[in-house]
């Protein structure tokens, strides 16, 4: 087992506001453990015995749909939590979680976890804060991929990943996340022909640029506007 330094803790926004003291008692119960791409962090249905957050990397949480296609609730990068509303509801993963690449994350055990929370209150406010936050987030998440036209999921998830991991290049705003068109289809709720066409209409419209490692945002304003609509 590996146990990450407190330096390490407090990069986690959850725990930023927790003394140092008590940033060195979660790293001495937690661990480090990495993920090749692809690799299962945990399925839908297991015990809820860690809380998992991505020290780096990308992670993708996932919901099997009943036609037998994917739905991506959430793509998180470091210091996203994954599971914890599940884990400290002592409740099975309702999701599941895959590495899109090479990933690290801190694994914290669920009941080493609770018994700091008793000997130590000031971590008690920093996580309910944060487990109310996810719960708004995913309840937003859930009501944008259920509702509306296909083409303004499409251009607001978008939006969002422009705006989280966008940096000014190649003419206009580089995404570096490669996504396949499974993958978004699974993030927007709809097929991958649907989002073969939509992608391939952007392309020719020279809306959002496809390339090898990733996604160049050429005009926000298109995007906005359908967004919008």
């Amino acid at each position: 087992m590996t146990h990450p330094p407190p330096s390490a803790i407090a990069e986690i926004p959850l725990f930023r506001r927790v003394t140092p003291d008590d940033r060195a008692r979660i790293a001495a119960v937690s661990q480090i453990r990495s993920y090749d791409k692809g690799d299962k962090v945990f399925d839908e249905g297991d015990a809820s015995d860690f809380f998992f957050i991505v020290a780096s990397g990308r992670v993708k949480v996932f919901k099997h749909g009943p036609n037998g296609n994917d739905v991506i609730l959430e793509i998180f990068s470091a210091g996203g939590p994954l599971g914890a509303v599940a884990a400290y509801e002592s409740r099975p993963y309702p999701a599941s979680a895959v590495a899109l690449e090479p990933a690290t994350c801190l694994l914290i055990p669920r009941q080493a976890f609770f018994a700091l929370l008793e000997q130590n209150p000031t971590l008690v406010r920093g996580l309910l804060s944060s487990l109310s936050l996810r719960l708004v987030e995913l309840t937003t998440r859930l009501a944008e991929l259920t509702g509306g036209r296909i083409e303004t999921r499409f251009a607001r998830l978008f939006l969002k990943l422009a705006d989280q991991l966008g940096k000014p290049d190649r003419g206009g705003t580089f995404i570096a996340l490669p996504l396949s068109r499974q993958e978004l289809a699974d993030l927007t709720g709809t097929t991958i022909e649907t989002s073969i066409r939509i992608m391939s209409r952007w392309n020719k419209d020279e809306v959002l640029r496809t390339e090898k490692d990733g996604f160049v945002l050429v005009d926000r304003d298109a995007l906005e506007s359908m967004a919008a609509g």
